[in-house]
């Protein structure tokens, strides 16, 4: 019997879902993750919609939108930075910002 070690992203959130061994892969990396899911296709079930697509309210994109563009403002600001040759404590401040705008992006789901 082989022993997967690979792990893959939870289908909903994206974290990273642990590998049993034995038996199918796991999709969600929670119960609530799967229930999510379920929701989700059901809201698109009978419609023109893909089975996969997500639907987000007017506000969930604008607010999707806004944390993509911060995470486009941070990665700029570190460029321009190591353009202009910036000391290391203030790339490494400018990588910190970048790294919190990502992590709140992608927290959306």
């Amino acid at each position: 019997m082989v022993r997967r070690l690979r792990s893959q992203p939870c289908r909903w959130c994206g974290r990273e879902v642990a590998d049993a061994g034995l038996g199918r892969r796991r999709q969600y990396c929670r119960q609530s993750c799967r229930q999510r899911a379920y929701e989700q296709r059901s809201i698109v079930k009978g419609t023109s919609l893909s089975p996969d697509a997500v639907v987000l309210t007017a506000d969930e994109a604008a607010e999707l939108a806004d944390r993509v563009y911060q995470v486009r403002c941070a990665a700029e600001d570190v460029a321009t930075a190591v353009e202009e040759g910036a000391e290391g404590t203030e790339l490494r401040q400018l990588c910190d910002a970048l790294m919190r705008a990502a992590k709140a992006a992608d927290g959306w789901r």
